[in-house]
């Protein structure tokens, strides 16, 4: 099957619970696709009557008491966000065949090499019968962005009513899943984290998963993956199953926003060459195992592979770098995320916390371990939530009410599971802590009572932008904001029109005032010999024969890295102007990387 251009050659991924939450109301009648977090049902909930409201359309409350309220909230907004998108679409291609200046605007968005641009121009020249041609043109060939949905895999609790455990089906991802399966929309479900077995044998439940009698897929699978081996893995399961991956969303392990899933000192670029050189094995793998199980179904068995998009994102900040990745690389897509966090026209953030996100520099930006899932976590220093939170550990109230209960994922002290930024599962570390004081020197002692306070209740924090925003109240224990952007965020230094952003990203504009910003996959690296260095000096109790075996791993697959960029950077015409500084800082790693020392293991 043919892959169909997009409109645009970028997308907006996932932020946090609430920055995306509504995106696609803002941006997708432009033809830009966005994904809405869908694991908040209470943030959805909300939302869905602050937009019934603005738009003038029904509304009934879905309370806790209704037996299936997570999935049945998540189908609702969705429903929701999809009739407001096709409406807001009908109207602009309207006024883009009413008004020239609207049209010429509109224009000064799109890609400049885009079909669809080049139509238009013709008939902004032709002039003769403008506005029924415009209407046929539009009617034609634009189409709104896809209003994507995400589901972080790892974020699938346990549900209980008193102290009866509820079916799996009612766990929280397969309850989002549950919801995005019963909406109108056709578009997909991306998943991130890891592979679920669970939530992938759930899909199964729902036809629109499962290709129909034209080959058409009504709702689609979109894997977030950090290198080819997990992409063949987590697809071929789910092809045993009858399921089609239709998008390989390949992210960098540290230089993109939220959890940092670090590979293994593979870097992205020989991760996407790697995807580049393989994708056809990629296609051909799934679909021979895609059509077996289909025939064992008696269903519907496409003869053809299905369409498979490979796109990119992490770090990318210029439209040389955009272009770079687009055409080297063949990806269909390439997703600019925390810049768009200073579009107010785009994503969904307090004026306080944008302020704070303009006037952040390097140092403000920082890999933290304040995540209750235990994986490190892209911040920002200077939050409402870390202040609230550091007063609350000086007063020895360390903890949050933990409210929502989404990461409630530790069963040390309770089978129902209790989050490790609760206030209730702090207080019994601590107690714990206290008991062994006077085996501790005071630095240990005091290390570990950091470990255990430093853990931050994401569940509100990333849900309270959209709250204050939109002056919606907040109930309960005052959490203030948590922000996960990514390192690329210190180069983006104030906010800006969706406009001129979108132009910033095709080379038509510039909204960088920073003229050291490196390249991005320059980057990459500097982070990933910072990892490397942490991690060997961070390891406090006796080191094992695995851990050094891991080390050098990474550093041979650093190493391997850097040789791949510096051919890479050699050849390509891109960068011309800033190739020989690049190539230069890779040399400058490469010395820094060669001076790690690993640790060897000590035989007593």
């Amino acid at each position: 099957m043919t892959t169909i251009k997009p409109l645009h050659t970028f997308h907006i991924p996932v932020m946090g619970l609430a920055y995306t939450i509504d995106s696609p109301i803002r941006v997708a009648k432009y033809g830009i696709s966005s994904v809405i977090s869908i694991m908040d049902d209470e943030l959805i909930e909300k939302m869905n009557a602050f937009y019934s409201k603005k738009f003038d359309l029904p509304y009934q409350e879905i309370t806790q008491k209704i037996h299936d309220y997570r999935a049945e909230r998540i189908t609702s907004y969705l429903n929701l966000v999809d009739k407001i998108v096709k409406e807001k679409f009908e109207n602009l291609k309207i006024e883009l065949s009413e008004s020239k200046l609207a049209l010429e605007n509109y224009m000064a968005m799109l890609p400049n090499k885009s079909e669809i641009k080049l139509g238009l121009q013709n008939l902004l020249e032709d002039g003769f019968a403008f506005k029924e041609n415009v209407e046929n043109y539009l009617k034609n060939n634009l189409y709104p962005g896809a209003i994507d949905v995400n589901i972080m895999t790892k974020l699938d609790k346990d549900n209980f009513i008193k102290d009866e455990q509820l079916p799996i089906a009612f766990n929280d991802a397969h309850a989002a899943l549950r919801g995005f399966a019963n909406s109108t929309l056709e578009s997909s479900v991306v998943l991130s984290a890891g592979m679920n077995p669970r939530l992938y044998s759930y899909f199964e439940n729902f036809t629109a998963f499962f290709p129909d009698l034209n080959n058409t897929l009504k709702k689609k699978i979109t894997l977030k993956v950090s290198d080819f081996r997990s992409a063949m893995i987590q697809g071929n399961f789910l092809a045993k199953k009858g399921l089609w991956v239709s998008e390989y969303r390949i992210e960098s392990g540290l230089n993109c926003g939220g959890h940092a899933f670090a590979t293994e000192g593979y870097l992205l670029g020989p991760i996407l060459e790697e995807f580049k050189q393989k994708k056809e094995q990629l296609i051909q793998s799934a679909h021979e195992l895609m059509v077996k199980a289909l025939g064992q179904k008696e269903m519907h068995v496409p003869e053809q592979p299905l369409d498979l998009k490979i796109t990119v994102q992490g770090g990318v900040g210029t439209a040389e770098e955009h272009d770079f990745l687009l055409g080297h690389y063949d990806v269909y897509s390439v997703g600019w995320g925390s810049p768009f966090l200073l579009v107010p026209e785009a994503t969904s953030v307090d004026k306080h916390t944008r302020a704070l996100l303009a006037g952040a520099k390097e140092k403000d930006l920082y890999l933290s371990h304040i995540s209750p899932l235990g994986i490190p976590f892209n911040t920002l220093r200077g939050t409402t939530n870390e202040k609230l939170k550091l007063k609350r550990i000086e007063e020895s109230k360390a903890g949050s009410s933990c409210p929502k209960r989404f990461l409630a994922l530790s069963k040390e002290y309770d089978v129902k599971g209790i989050c490790t930024s609760s206030k209730k599962y702090q207080d019994l570390k601590l107690e714990e802590l206290l008991q062994q004081k006077e085996v501790l020197s005071a630095e240990i002692f005091e290390k570990k009572k950091s470990s255990i306070t430093e853990k931050a209740c994401l569940c509100v924090g990333l849900a309270n932008a959209s709250y204050l925003e939109n002056d919606i109240k907040i109930k309960g224990q005052a959490q203030g904001v948590i922000i996960c952007p990514g390192p690329n965020m210190a180069y983006f230094d104030q906010e800006v029109s969706l406009s001129k952003m979108v132009q910033h990203i095709y080379g038509n504009a510039s909204v960088l005032m920073v003229t050291d910003r490196p390249n991005l996959f320059v980057k990459e690296l500097k982070m990933y010999l910072d990892y490397l260095k942490n991690e060997i000096s961070a390891v406090s109790n006796e080191i094992t024969a695995s851990q050094i075996k891991k080390w050098h791993s990474f550093k041979k697959n650093l190493m391997e890295g850097i040789a791949y960029y510096e051919d890479l950077f050699s050849a390509t015409p891109f960068f011309e102007s800033t190739k020989k500084q690049i190539l230069n800082q890779f040399n400058s790693y490469k010395t820094e990387l060669i001076e790690i020392e690993i640790p060897e293991l000590i035989l007593v």
